[in-house]
């Protein structure tokens, strides 16, 4: 019976490390197979070729799903992604396995209640990779650097200087006598730091040169606070900025919108979500910390935060200028970014 049905079918893979489960049913619901495989692209387009022309088939966004989506791509289906916190919504069952979870999903798009997220195009998706790469460099990088710091308070060392790692601080960690086991300690650390250090340069320029055309890209470095770090940042994670369509919708993507309930006549808006991009949310909530109070974003911020407290000013002028973030990339100029007395 599986093999006569001519219609379209939908397919739901319930996807893991190392292996997988397909489930195929037809439109109405019917099941037609299930399917455990090994994750192997040659592997998974032999199951394929029984699903028929064009069929639908939908995995979450989990761990590794890049090389299922496009070998599913590659072999004519309309591949759809799932997000996995609206996934979970319709998940709250009592028996849990993976042909259940597979099955769950081919409904949800059969029946379109399926929470989609944006399949990014490989281009895309690469420079996320560099970008991404580099920020947990860095993230290295900066615990590194308070490993230093602790060996230094540890020793009694005072550390008159902002920056311990500027010219004027390789000095003093020179100089500074320490125990054997503190200073072998510091001397590998900053020999980490310092490969880190070349790491990190590599990566930046990858993604500079990738980006040095992009109009969007040149035109959100007008906005104060945001450089070319940051500016690549917005670029590649926001991806096709078309598929949001409003600047309200991008900062409920990236988390800086806060939670809704309500019920009946009651309502509470409660703190901001942070469920989306979190390097994103980073890059906003960095770029108007350092912003000149003169300027329109230091003014938000500024002003809700001496009513309202200092961290709901600096979120209130990060979705600002994620509007801005917004236009800029879409319209490749900026736009409103004088300062005015009537800011709120």
């Amino acid at each position: 019976m599986s093999e006569a049905y001519e219609g379209r079918q939908i397919v739901g893979m319930d996807l893991h490390r190392r292996r997988s489960v397909l489930v195929r049913m037809t439109e109405s619901g019917e099941y037609l197979e299930t399917v455990r495989i090994a994750n192997d692209p040659d592997y998974l387009a032999q199951v394929m070729a029984r699903a028929g022309e064009c069929p639908e088939v939908v995995l979450e966004a989990t761990y590794g799903w890049y090389w299922a989506a496009d070998t599913l791509a590659g072999l004519g289906a309309n591949v759809h992604l799932a997000h996995p916190l609206g996934v979970k919504m319709f998940s709250l069952r009592r028996v849990k396995n993976d042909q259940r979870d597979a099955a769950d999903l081919a409904d949800l798009l059969r029946m379109g209640r399926l929470p989609e997220a944006w399949i990014a195009p490989p281009a895309t998706r690469e420079l996320r990779g560099w970008v991404r790469h580099r920020a947990k460099l860095v993230g290295i990088r900066s615990n590194l650097k308070c490993q230093v710091h602790a060996v230094l308070a540890g020793a009694g060392v005072q550390v008159p200087m902002s920056d311990l790692f500027s010219s004027g601080g390789q000095k003093l960690l020179a100089a500074t006598r320490l125990a054997v086991e503190s200073r072998a300690r510091v001397d590998s650390l900053l020999r980490l730091i310092g490969a880190l250090d070349f790491e990190i340069d590599t990566y930046a320029r990858l993604v500079a040169g990738r980006l040095r055309t992009d109009p969007g890209y040149i035109a959100i470095q007008t906005i104060p606070g945001v450089g070319p770090l940051l500016g690549a940042v917005f670029v590649a994670e926001i991806g096709d900025v078309t598929r949001f369509a409003r600047p309200q919708q991008l900062a409920s993507w990236a988390g800086l919108t806060p939670t809704h309930r309500e019920s009946d006549t009651s309502v509470h808006r409660g703190r901001i979500t942070k469920q989306g991009s979190r390097l994103v949310r980073w890059a906003a909530v960095e770029a108007v910390q350092r912003v000149p109070a003169h300027t329109r974003l230091g003014q938000r911020r500024d002003r809700v935060g001496n009513r309202r407290g200092h961290n709901i000013g600096v979120v209130a002028a990060a979705r600002d200028l994620l509007t801005l973030v917004f236009y800029g990339i879409r319209d490749h100029r900026i736009r409103c970014l004088s300062p005015t007395a009537d800011a709120a």
